[in-house]
């Protein structure tokens, strides 16, 4: 699959030399938009490079070059500025999400004790909820007009991504200054971004879809990027779609469940133009054709081109792009497994299938994990980068049809979880799609396979409609089955159901006997 490479001008060029560029137009580069309302607060060009010098200016005081810097700030002007002014400093940012939960708060625990921050970035309500050390308040640094950028290598790292750690402990993928300028440029040449376009959504900023797209690549184009918070989107989900009926040629993105939440709210047509939406990007978890199918019928009488959904892959250690649709829209095919939704085509990078699991090489491709020198086994040492997915390539594109560390082995036979979690989904009306975590478990039966479902309203109809319809279509009988309410489904940071988190919660708790 050769698709064209990088060009040598984009991966020589530092990331902070396009905020040079920008600042010479004083257009809007950033809104976040607030409720109730709505409130938009916009900084433009100028203003965003004032407030970048202003934060670099304070990171010198306290940090080297090579420092790591924490960001745990609420998702708005501020956690951009924080971002984009360390980078600008030549420290290396971590971005991170907000304290809350026990959850979140156990993320953020971690991932100190990994990067080891010299300073964190935060809200001025946040200065009492993050781990002890040095820490400023974004909206207490004034601006400044005259503080230099840092030289910077392109193969220094720019930033740590830390995975959503749904089969694993999360670890800090280090992506560079050329990585990072890489991914804003596939993002440009796959969707044909220039300065007119507008990036718009609520993915959070601290997951590699939200980075890129709604900070990265604004700034890569001169672009305007509209954002508010995931928070907003769950409340009604619908504001997503009101911002990109507002905003002509708007790119966006969203985890497959997004698409469900959007469509199930849509209910009668939604009285706004999205004819001139240009993508709508699904990606960051499994792509399922019945959600395709459900959000192009609830928002085709709204004009959206059905071309312009754009199922898509990636991960935290390519940059997060690696493949995705393009002017043709979805591809749904029919395999012996049933239907599955093609991710498209690589854009500036390459893949192939090894004994089924995708690989990766690319300028995009992170550099390891943070403090693991051996790289363990998912950097292979020649470029290549082994995703723990597996897929294969159909038509000249890829499918993705789960991960390695989840399949499924019962009596010799491979399972996708994927595929008993759409069987489960379809058994009986009152569970929830979306909510569905099906997992391998070990007794002294040998192995077995388990299932949690989110379910509004469990009883024995549902229990026995879930357990013929798994055995009637993958001639399993189910070791367990859960059914528990659709919120109590464990979710990574990315929105994507764990299994390991709950084979941990469940089997570990109840599961365990003969």
């Amino acid at each position: 699959m050769p698709p064209a490479d990088v060009p040598d001008e984009v991966l020589t060029t530092p990331f902070t030399d396009y905020l040079l560029r920008n600042a010479a137009e004083d257009r809007p580069a950033f809104t976040c938009r607030t409720f109730p309302g709505p409130t938009d607060h916009t900084l433009t060009w100028p203003q965003v490079l004032d407030r970048v010098r202003g934060v670099a200016r304070e990171l010198r005081r306290f940090t080297r070059p090579g420092d790591r810097v924490a960001i745990v700030a609420r998702q708005d002007l501020g956690y951009v500025v924080a971002f984009l002014g360390t980078l600008y400093a030549g420290r290396v940012a971590v971005p991170l999400s907000v304290p809350t939960g026990r959850t979140g708060r156990a993320r953020i625990e971690s991932a100190f004790a990994d990067a080891t921050p010299k300073v964190c970035l935060t809200s001025k309500d946040f200065l009492d909820k993050i781990p002890p050390g040095t820490a400023l308040a974004v909206e207490d640094i004034a601006p400044d007009g005259a503080e230099p950028p840092a030289e910077v290598v392109m193969t220094d790292p720019a930033y740590l991504q830390y995975t959503s750690g749904s089969t694993r402990r999360p670890a800090g993928a280090v992506i560079s200054h050329r990585a990072l300028v890489a991914a804003c440029w596939q993002t440009t040449e796959c969707y044909h971004a220039g300065a007119s376009t507008h990036l718009a959504g609520w993915v959070p900023f601290f997951h590699d879809m939200g980075l890129v797209l709604l900070i990265g690549t604004p700034v890569f184009l001169g672009a305007h990027s509209v954002f508010f918070t995931p928070m907003e989107f769950v409340r009604d989900p619908l504001r997503w779609i009101r911002l990109l009926a507002e905003h002509p040629g708007a790119i966006t993105a969203a985890p497959n469940f997004a698409f469900d939440l959007a469509a199930e709210a849509a209910g009668a047509p939604v009285d706004v133009d999205l004819s001139h939406v240009n993508s709508v990007l699904n990606g960051s978890e499994p792509v399922r054709a019945a959600s395709i199918e459900a959000f192009a019928r609830a928002f085709a009488p709204s004009g959206l081109p059905r071309t312009s959904i754009k199922p898509c892959y990636g991960l935290a250690e390519a940059t997060v792009f690696v493949t995705s649709a393009g002017d043709e829209g979805p591809t749904i095919t029919a395999f012996d497994r049933g239907e599955l939704v093609s991710v498209g085509r690589p854009y500036g990078q390459r893949i192939r299938i090894v004994d089924k699991e995708i690989w990766v090489s690319g300028p995009n491709v992170a550099d390891g994990y943070w403090g693991r020198p051996d790289r363990g086994d998912t950097f292979t040492g020649d470029g290549w980068l082994r995703t723990g997915d597996l897929g294969f390539v159909h038509d000249g594109q890829l499918y993705v049809t789960g991960r390695l560390k989840d399949l499924i082995i019962v009596d010799g036979r491979n399972h996708h979880p994927q595929d008993i979690e759409a069987t489960v989904e379809a058994a009986h009306a009152r569970v929830r799609a979306g909510r569905v975590a099906a997992f391998a478990v070990r007794d002294s039966h040998g192995e077995g396979v388990a299932v949690v479902a989110g379910c509004s309203a469990p009883d024995d109809d549902v229990e026995t409609a879930v357990r013929r319809a798994v055995s009637a279509g993958h001639d399993l009988p189910l070791r367990a089955l859960w059914l528990v309410p659709p919120g109590a489904v464990p979710r990574t940071s990315s929105g994507k159901v764990s299994r390991a988190a709950a084979r941990d919660r469940w089997w570990g708790e109840n599961g365990r006997h003969d």
